[in-house]
């Protein structure tokens, strides 16, 4: 049956939310202020029509939008996109108790997403449908690197060699890393190794088993090179990390000692270390490996001493660290064990990274009880037109 009804809000996953016989219904594609033809299923609306638009409400760049579920956001215009996802960061520090405001929106999209995983399937290969586990086959995506205009082609390429598959890609400045994830257990690696030949690919994986390295995938952080190891975290553009960097390197300022924990493959740890020694920490012993050897093999960079240990089971304590800063950037677990010995600590500044609202909300809270206070709270977007944003703030005693 279909349902006229009003969106009175937008809820944190970009939805309209109307209020029908005193219930909740999340409809996405609507805007608050609009009046609509919607079904309803419980508590799930699918939008039908737009009766009266919102004055926010553009036209979306991509055809695609609507159809494939890799973004949210491209109907509302600028002003409103900023504010959602500033109150994205915002709200969940108020819950927490804490009152603060983002001091600046960086837009952080850049040439587009160097990282992208595509669905292969029978229906076609691309991301899947809005709410729906069935894939809408994309011919291009606007929102990534002109060196992932081909990963479409490639992930159907995969799909005829191996079957249903999950492809990841990375643009590098080698070409593309390609990693295949598929459920096949007789998947063979003769299958698509000609597909490193075909699409010049830097590197080919099954499965995490290497199929073939036509030369190792490398990215610049700072002045090193880093060639990057299976399945290690890479920010999702070029761009964002160029700004999270900065923002760590300004915020450290001229502290001589500094640890940076969850240090990946060292986006952070070897910018720092231009300037100085470097203390840095992760569970990724690739990633670790990594950043060791590109410090290695950088000139003019200060002593990068890298170990691997997994920070939630086992968090430096607070008689681990006597440095006069540390950076954090965890996963979207957060850091809650290891910001509990930071709160117990007596090093004056904290800088934290996060890419989860809520897990970055109880953490602040942690640090401010044990006596720091939060400053320049920034949001730097990446995500272009999702519902994920990227965090960073400083804390100092």
């Amino acid at each position: 049956m279909t349902i006229t009804t009003t969106i009175s809000s937008l809820g944190h996953k970009g939805e309209g939310v109307a209020e029908i016989e005193g219930h909740k219904v999340f409809v996405p594609l609507a805007l608050p202020g609009e009046t609509v033809e919607i079904t309803t299923d419980g508590e799930r609306g699918t939008l039908l029509g737009v009766v009266t638009p919102a004055g926010n409400r553009i036209e979306p760049f991509c055809p695609h939008f609507g159809a494939c579920g890799g973004c949210q956001l491209q109907h509302m215009d600028r002003a409103s996109y900023e504010a959602f996802k500033t109150g994205l960061v915002e709200t969940p520090l108020r819950f927490a108790g804490i009152d603060a405001t983002v001091t600046r929106f960086i837009d952080a999209g850049g040439d587009g997403r160097r990282r992208a995983t595509l669905h292969a399937r029978a229906e076609g290969a691309g991301y899947m449908r809005l709410r729906s586990h069935q894939v809408h086959d994309l011919d291009h995506c606007p929102i990534v690197v002109p060196g992932l205009a081909r990963a479409p082609d490639i992930a159907r390429a995969v799909m005829q060699a191996v079957g249903e598959s999950d492809v990841s890609f990375t643009a590098t400045l080698s070409g593309l890393d390609v990693a295949i994830r598929t459920e096949r257990k007789q998947a063979r690696l003769d299958r698509v190794s000609p597909l490193v030949a075909r699409f010049k690919l830097a590197r080919l994986s099954l499965n995490g088993e290497m199929v073939l390295q036509a030369q190792p995938p490398v990215v610049e952080m700072g002045r090193a090179r880093v060639e990057l190891p299976f399945g290690s975290f890479l920010q999702a553009t070029a761009a964002a990390e160029t700004v999270l960097a900065d923002y760590v390197v300004n915020a450290v300022g001229k502290a001589k000692s500094v640890a940076d924990l969850f240090c990946g493959v060292g986006p952070f740890a070897l910018r720092l270390a231009e300037q100085r020694p470097v203390f840095a920490v992760d569970s990724d012993k690739a990633g670790i490996a990594a950043l060791d050897k590109a410090r290695r093999f950088t000139k003019g960079l200060r002593e990068v001493t890298a170990k691997a240990r997994d920070l939630f089971r086992d968090p430096l304590t607070q008689f681990e660290l006597p440095y006069e800063a540390v950076v954090l950037d965890p996963p979207r677990a957060g850091a809650e064990a290891q910001v509990r010995e930071l709160a117990k600590s007596k090093i004056k500044t904290v800088v934290m990274v996060a890419c989860d609202t809520r897990t970055f909300a109880r953490d602040a809270a942690i640090l401010i009880a044990g006596g720091y206070a939060m400053s320049d709270l920034v949001a730097v977007d990446q995500f272009v037109y999702s519902t994920h944003i990227e965090i960073a703030a400083t804390f100092r005693r």
